[in-house]
């Protein structure tokens, strides 16, 4: 009789909540048992398999290859199941979606028509997690995730939803300094992340690149908060602050702009997208065609 026949239900549960928390004592706090009793269902259902599934390291826990073909596979299988518990519990008529999404985009586009999701879709349950862009779905438990970037992400279907160009902007005294592009060697220039952005933006705009030396944010939206607050000159995503420049509270000093990514919907392709992920798809991409106001 094949070994898949006797796997113990409550070792596969420790095991997937470990690989998701890489941590033994935050899967047992999850599921209500101790770190000791994880330990010992994970170690049961690797001698079952003749697989180590996690390499065990003085900080923590990383997944072996054996351990990265599983974990999708039961993650995926154990969210279906809490699913159609929930809606048996709620007589079939509400489904959980949870999305994560950049907090840019969020603030920027998504908060402000959250309504209008509910009001077409009262029967789901959106929960939404806002992050830096830097998130793995299957261990975050995510259905969705919107991102910034090339659309490149390993194991992901990724879906187009617009161009985010960067442009500067600055506090209204900043701006009133500012000629030509050039003129940014003399200011703060604030950073992402992503080196390459303000190098880009210079070159499109036909200048030098002068040394960047201002503070690094992992966050546009933080970065703007700090280019209003006059701490210096940031490169944000423009579309994403259209109502900061409306008010004046931010103000564009250059034109120019420079295309360093996209952001997209994103889900796993091991998950078969549930009837609430795709009434989520088909209505952000429906706002974003008929360009749904604010």
């Amino acid at each position: 009789m094949p070994i898949r026949n006797h796997l113990p239900l409550n070792a596969l549960r420790a095991f997937e909540a470990s690989a998701r928390h890489l941590s033994f004592t935050k899967a047992g706090l999850e599921l209500r048992v101790t770190q000791t009793a994880i330990s010992h269902q994970v170690k049961q259902l690797e001698q079952m398999l003749g697989s180590n599934l996690f390499r065990r390291l003085p900080r923590g826990l990383t997944l072996t290859d054996e351990a990265l073909a599983l974990f999708p596979v039961l993650n995926d299988a154990f969210s279906r199941i809490s699913g159609a518990i929930d809606r048996i519990e709620t007589k079939g008529a509400r489904e959980v979606v949870t999305v994560g999404c950049v907090g840019t985009f969020a603030t920027g586009w998504l908060l402000q028509r959250l309504d209008g999701f509910r009001e077409m879709h009262p029967y789901i349950d959106l929960r939404l997690l806002t992050n830096n862009n830097r998130i793995d779905i299957a261990g975050d438990g995510l259905d969705i995730a919107l991102r910034f970037g090339d659309g490149s992400w390993h194991g992901t279907e990724a879906l187009h939803l617009m161009s985010a160009p960067l442009s500067p902007v600055c506090h209204p005294d900043a701006a009133s300094r500012l000629r030509a592009p050039s003129d940014l060697a003399r200011e703060n220039l604030l950073r992402s992340y992503r080196a390459e952005e303000w190098p880009l933006w210079f070159a499109v705009a036909g200048a030098p690149c002068p040394m960047i030396q201002g503070p690094i944010f992992d966050s546009s939206v933080a970065m703007a908060e700090a280019a209003a607050r006059g701490v210096g000159v940031g490169l944000v995503p423009i579309a994403m602050f259209e109502r900061e420049l409306q008010t004046g509270r931010l103000v564009r000093p250059f034109a120019a702009e420079v295309a360093a990514g996209s952001y997209w919907l994103t889900w796993l392709k091991s998950k078969e997208p549930t009837s609430g992920m795709r009434a989520f798809r088909d209505w952000i991409i429906d706002a974003l065609r008929a360009g749904t106001p604010a």
